[in-house]
């Protein structure tokens, strides 16, 4: 007898859409004939120059005998206990309102499970980061997707009417947006605080922006604060994040959350990077400057470059996104381009070194004029 497995799974996950995520470097370089090192890789907003001295030097414990034995080879704590009394320490906030996570995706994802029954409406703000609606979708929620206006700025009313209408059990905002770069202002905020939903602020790109809403917690028990170490700790190879909320809402999560989800490697890597802040905040100060150095040589060369607070940009060129994508390839670079309504004009760049963007602006310059 032939079976056919479709028939055991879910009836939806046939029609299912997989998330597209960037293609390693070591299989793109053989695609495009490159040595890995070759590559200049500006297409996930990583931080180019990597973890501080002192991270390194935590990860390198765990290659010692005694480290070998006494910690990569038993579990890590489910509890995640040293990360997150750093982070506590680090935020001024408390430890029990701290929950961490194989990168924020899993908090996006526990949120989701904890709150989302099949049909449950999600508030979407598009465009924004892919993995709101793919985790809606995964949990059977339903995905209400409220478009941005013309500046990728949320429109408040038609939020407003989006959660009566559908009944709506939690929206998504990052701050800042991503591909965007725009900030999420604090009126905004506040005012859908009000509403009767979570409310996720997803503060990726916070160490950059500097702007962050953590301080709204004590008196709205509804927000959720993400963060995560892949971008400005260098750590996006190790897959740690992390979620601050409400005491209430965090003891609920705690109950749905599977243990062991953060590996020894990432805790200790984390960890330490967030004592040696200190090290990493002069390197994130420069990654901004470099980024509005790249705005204005974008710009001299006819680019048209949306305000950024994040460490990439949105930027229209004077030809299309889609080929100036596809001669960065065949040139080595790596940018990010979505081929979907509102963004196929433009390709996203993640900020990276100078010598990075030389390359990148002379590649450019020969299309543009070519």
């Amino acid at each position: 007898m032939t079976l056919d497995i479709l028939q055991l799974l879910r009836r939806d996950i046939a029609t299912f859409a997989p998330y597209s995520p960037i293609v390693p470097l070591d299989i793109l370089a053989q695609q495009l004939g490159f040595q890995r090192d070759q590559l200049i890789k500006l297409d996930a907003n990583e931080n180019p120059y990597g973890p501080t001295a002192a991270t390194r030097a935590a990860l390198a414990t765990l290659t010692t005998p005694e480290g070998a034995r006494d910690m990569v080879a038993l579990y890590p704590d489910p509890d995640n206990t040293a990360l997150r009394t750093a982070i506590s320490q680090h935020l001024g906030q408390s430890i029990e309102r701290i929950i961490c996570g194989n990168g924020s995706d899993e908090l996006i994802d526990l949120l989701l499970r904890a709150t989302i029954s099949p049909g449950d409406a999600v508030i979407d703000v598009t465009p924004s980061f892919g993995m709101y609606a793919y985790g809606t979708q995964l949990c059977q929620g339903k995905v209400v997707d409220v478009p941005r206006d013309h500046n990728f700025d949320i429109d408040i009313d038609a939020i407003r009417a989006a959660i009566t209408t559908h009944h709506a059990k939690i929206i998504f905002l990052a701050a800042p947006n991503n591909p965007t770069g725009n900030p999420l202002r604090r009126d905004e905020l506040v005012a859908l605080l009000d509403l009767p939903l979570i409310v996720v602020a997803d503060e990726a790109y916070a160490e950059f922006s500097g702007i962050t809403y953590l301080d709204l917690i004590d008196d709205h028990p509804n927000l959720v604060v993400l963060r995560t170490f892949s971008k400005w700790a260098g750590l996006a190879g190790l897959r740690v994040g992390y979620g601050v909320m409400h005491e209430s809402l965090a003891t609920q999560l705690r109950k749905v959350k599977q243990p062991y989800t953060v590996n020894v490697a990432a805790e200790v890597a984390a960890t330490a990077a967030v004592h040696d802040f200190a090290t990493m905040a002069p390197i994130l100060t420069k990654i901004t400057q470099d980024r509005d150095a790249l705005v204005d040589a974008l710009t001299a060369m006819g680019c048209s470059v949306y305000p950024s607070v994040a460490n990439f940009l949105l930027v229209k060129t004077p030809v299309a996104a889609s080929h100036v994508r596809d001669v960065l390839r065949k040139n080595g670079i790596l940018i990010r381009y979505f081929a979907k309504p509102r963004l196929n004009d433009a390709i996203r760049i993640s900020v990276g070194t100078p010598s990075q963007h030389e390359r990148l602006l002379d590649v450019l310059q020969q299309t543009f004029s070519a």
